[in-house]
């Protein structure tokens, strides 16, 4: 079935859209050894369609997984010092999978992971704003504090949505939160609670979406999404052709 060049690009994991479109522009993608132009159409099935003269397409099957990120792994496929990264994490699930958006090295928790070129990009997309809870602990704990993080707030001078936070736990100084958040600016919910005065010292992403970590999964485990869990994820995103 013919689609637009830059979907297919983007589905095969080569590139986002907006950069596939740019390709195009450039004439950096060929479709049979013809040059194409922006708005071209083919099928990945039966045409060869190539970038910079690298053929590309569609992967035929679809891979995704969740897993728990451990402290002290880095959310990268491969580092430069060394460090164990979530691609060692799971090097036998068969596939070459990206992991979709960051956790920090010192953070934890759920991390989906796909070879799903458009997939990615919709989950990361701003527009989508698709939820990410936490479990958040700290030191420096004040009542009320967590309505400090539900004020507006501006990071990297971009104003951020209100976030919603609980304060499920606390003893002393010390406070287990859940905070939700829209965006995914780098150590957003760290920068955040810096901003009230709270050092955090755990932090757990244990959702996604309406998707949530699988309390059976240790730190370092993984398994495919379910049917169900992945047309649950689909539908809070649109992919747009």
């Amino acid at each position: 079935m013919d689609q637009r060049l830059q979907k297919i690009l983007s589905a095969g994991g080569v590139c986002s859209r907006r950069k596939a479109e740019e390709y195009l522009r450039e004439g950096r993608v060929t479709v049979n050894g013809v040059p194409a132009a922006l708005g071209d159409k083919a099928d990945p099935e039966t045409d060869t369609i190539a970038l910079d003269g690298v053929p590309v397409g569609r992967t035929e099957t679809r891979t995704l997984l969740m897993l728990y990120k451990p402290r002290g792994v880095v959310t990268t496929l491969a580092d430069e010092k060394g460090r164990r990264t979530v691609a060692d994490l799971v090097k036998d699930c068969g596939a070459r999978v990206w992991p979709v958006g960051r956790l920090d090295l010192d953070s934890e928790g759920l991390l989906l992971l796909t070879d799903d070129g458009a997939l990615t990009n919709a989950l990361l997309h701003p527009s989508q704003e698709v939820e990410k809870e936490y479990l958040v602990w700290v030191k420096g704990y004040r009542t009320g504090a967590e309505k400090g993080l539900e004020r507006p707030m501006t990071l990297d001078g971009q104003a951020l949505r209100p976030a919603q936070v609980r304060l499920l736990a606390q003893t002393g100084e010390r406070a287990r939160l859940s905070v939700t958040i829209h965006e995914g600016k780098n150590r957003q919910v760290r920068r955040m609670c810096a901003h009230c005065g709270l050092t955090v010292t755990r932090l757990k992403r244990v959702r996604e979406g309406k998707l949530p970590l699988d309390p059976a999964l240790a730190p370092g485990q993984w398994r495919p999404l379910t049917a169900a869990e992945t047309a649950l994820l689909e539908r809070e995103i649109s992919v747009q052709d």
